[in-house]
């Protein structure tokens, strides 16, 4: 047995040798070496693809993740900043409103608007001391909004024309109707008492009549919309589109309010 088994490593030796001694014969043929190795790694490229792509996925979708996650969180933060920014210029916007407001002698700013009589009526920042007289007119962007309720020293209450308790005579400029213009309490103006055979129609200016002593003629409330409707005593109500933006109100001019009237500062008062 040791016989043939050093027989075999004398085999294996020759064998080896021999390998050996072609290649060096075939060194000089470098070309043909590089074209099979070539051939080979062709070859052997095709069972390694699916890693080389897992791998180079994966990677790419580590960074992508990493500059998302990146992403989202400076997005975060100028979102965050916006917001702070856009902030702090409201305030300064409706501190410089203020301001300018209140330098205005015949205007009162208002400073509350209950919801439940958001139709009904609004409080404003100047009251007997300033000169504000009830009764007296209140214009938005120079038409009837009101007429101011009830007064105290430092504040008043306006009620709007879409209240359904105030009720103020107008007349048709153009046909010269009479009638009454009152609110219904859901931010609707009506023209009310005119009766059905008379010729208006939609686009006709509506102001106050000379009828009270308190509220002056020839304040501009608006003008008629198309829409009406019959009522049960002969009349027709036509809607009015106030000029005066009820919905939108930040403040009000109230006339009969001048600079020898003003009193006090407003600091401090209920209604500032």
């Amino acid at each position: 047995m040791t016989d043939k088994h050093r027989e075999r490593e004398w085999i294996h030796g020759l064998l080896a040798l021999a390998a050996s001694l072609l290649l060096l014969a075939a060194a000089p043929r470098r070309e043909f070496f590089k074209g099979a190795v070539d051939f080979v790694g062709a070859i052997l490229r095709y069972p390694e693809y699916p890693a080389v792509f897992i791998e180079t996925t994966a990677r790419e979708f580590v960074v992508w993740f990493a500059e998302r996650q990146g992403l989202q969180e400076r997005l975060k933060s100028l979102k965050e900043e916006n917001e702070h920014l856009r902030l702090v210029w409201s305030m300064e916007n409706a501190r410089n409103l203020r301001r300018e407001l209140d330098g205005f002698v015949r205007y009162a700013r208002i400073t509350l608007r209950e919801p439940l009589s958001w139709w009904s009526e609004v409080r404003i920042n100047k009251g007997r001391d300033d000169g504000v007289v009830v009764g007296a007119p209140a214009l938005h962007n120079g038409f009837l909004a009101g007429r101011v309720s009830s007064a105290e020293s430092g504040f008043a209450w306006v009620e709007l024309l879409s209240s359904s308790s105030l009720m103020i005579p107008v007349v048709i400029e153009e046909t010269r109707d009479l009638g009454v213009v009152a609110g219904d309490g859901d931010g609707g103006v009506w023209l009310l008492y005119v009766p059905e055979n008379r010729m208006l129609r939609g686009g006709m200016r509506v102001s106050t009549a000379m009828v009270s002593e308190a509220l002056p003629p020839g304040i501009p409330l608006g003008s008629l919309a198309d829409e009406r409707r019959e009522t049960s005593d002969g009349y027709t109500a036509w809607r009015v589109l106030p000029g005066a933006s009820l919905s939108q109100l930040y403040a009000l001019e109230i006339l009969g309010l001048h600079p020898s009237s003003q009193g006090s500062s407003s600091t401090g008062r209920p209604g500032s």
